[in-house]
């Protein structure tokens, strides 16, 4: 049994591969790299690591129980006009920093939060209930689809925004024997990454934390996802709904690991799973299959495309300096010519920038080859409205 698993090794670069060796604590220790795979800080993204007796901060990542929602709504794609609705979303959902005409929102997450089993979240509570239902920047997203048989579909991909954040940044104190309130540095991306003994007291708070940030991840994307429902007047008729940053206590082979996903998506038999393509590309809804490749993969597969540019070259270099961008130098991508084609394509776009613009990924048709056998596609949507944080809107928080 090869302790590491490689879906798409020619289309990965090199540096990810030696990345997630790195990740590894112990000869018992089985990983996987998905083809969309790409390097990190500390572990690659579409990097899954099953570890014996460790918990993986930096294979959770800073945004804690990122991931997917989609939904099959009761309505046609057809019977909408997409500019109206995208106009609403980018209206009533909070993109960037903050959340447009903020109403507060009461869900039952926000009781979690207040008995905490580690008690620093507790204090998160007024981040928490500001942030819950906004989407952050990036490559995060609220979006509409049209399935094969023309049927609406709601798609959306974010995180525990500042809540995880702020955990994290807390345990890489921890991890440093400093306060959870106080700085620590982060590290490079060629940092090794932060492991905490599972048996340990820091490492079981961890865990805590984790999962209540996972919570709050899955409030948080089914707030924004009924209030797109909200605006449509639809209801939903199928819901799919995953983490890709987060560690779960699963059995492979016989044994029980820690299994830490970061940018992979978890696709055991028969569960679904929602994987976002680009702006202009179709989406998929997968589910997983049993195989021999799939036991291999650690029940694993892609969680978008993978991007193949970063930000800064196709952006261009730019700083925040007192809440406004500046720019510094200008980037490869000609979004102005990106936006005509998407519109051009039927796309309605709200916000977006070139950081996001189509050729800075990977096909996701091209990736989803890679894990063939192990997935299988059960619906493709094709997208008619994307709505993303605009590149002048601030986001403290990582992706």
């Amino acid at each position: 049994m090869n302790p590491l698993t490689i879906f798409g090794e020619p289309i990965i670069d090199a540096n990810s591969i030696e990345q997630i060796k790195r990740c590894f604590s112990a000869p018992e220790d089985r990983g996987t790299l998905t083809a969309d795979a790409h390097y990190g800080y500390g572990h690659p993204i579409g990097g899954v690591v099953a570890y014996k007796d460790k918990i993986s901060l930096s294979g959770v990542g800073f945004d804690i129980a990122c991931g997917n929602k989609a939904c099959q709504t009761n309505i046609r794609a057809a019977d909408i006009d997409p500019e109206k609705v995208m106009d609403e979303v980018f209206r009533q959902i909070g993109f960037g920093i903050g959340r447009p005409n903020p109403k507060p929102i009461d869900h039952p997450v926000f009781d979690d939060i207040s008995k905490a089993t580690f008690k620093p979240q507790r204090d998160m509570m007024k981040l928490a209930m500001d942030q819950l239902g906004t989407v952050g920047s990036g490559n995060h997203f609220v979006d509409l689809f049209s399935d094969e048989e023309g049927w609406l579909w709601v798609g959306v991909h974010f995180g525990s925004r500042g809540f995880g954040h702020k955990t994290t940044m807390g345990f890489i104190a921890l991890s440093k024997g400093k306060h959870f309130d106080e700085h620590a540095p982060e590290g490079g991306m060629d940092a090794p990454p932060i492991l905490f003994d599972a048996a340990s007291q820091l490492g079981q708070d961890y865990l805590a934390a984790m999962r209540l940030a996972g919570e709050y991840a899955y409030a948080g994307r089914d707030t924004v996802v009924n209030k797109v429902l909200e605006i449509l007047g639809a209801e939903a008729t199928v819901e799919v709904h995953n983490h890709h940053n987060f560690l779960w206590e699963e059995e492979h082979y016989g044994e029980k690991y820690y299994v830490v996903r970061k940018g992979a998506t978890p696709a055991f038999p028969d569960q679904y799973g929602f994987v976002g393509a680009t702006m202009g590309d179709t989406s998929v809804i997968i589910r997983g299959i049993e195989s021999e490749k799939s036991r291999d993969g650690l029940y694993s597969t892609v969680h978008g495309a993978g991007r193949v540019m970063s930000r800064t070259k196709a952006a261009g270099k730019k700083r925040w300096r007192n809440g406004k961008i500046q720019y510094l130098s200008p980037g490869v991508v000609d979004w102005k010519q990106w936006k005509k084609d998407l519109k051009k394509q039927g796309i309605v776009l709200r916000g977006g920038g070139p950081d996001e613009a189509p050729e800075c990924y990977k096909k996701l048709d091209d990736v989803l080859e890679y894990h063939a056998g192990t997935i299988e596609v059960v619906h493709r949507l094709k997208p008619i409205g994307v709505a993303m944080a605009a590149p002048d809107m601030y986001d403290p928080y990582k992706d």
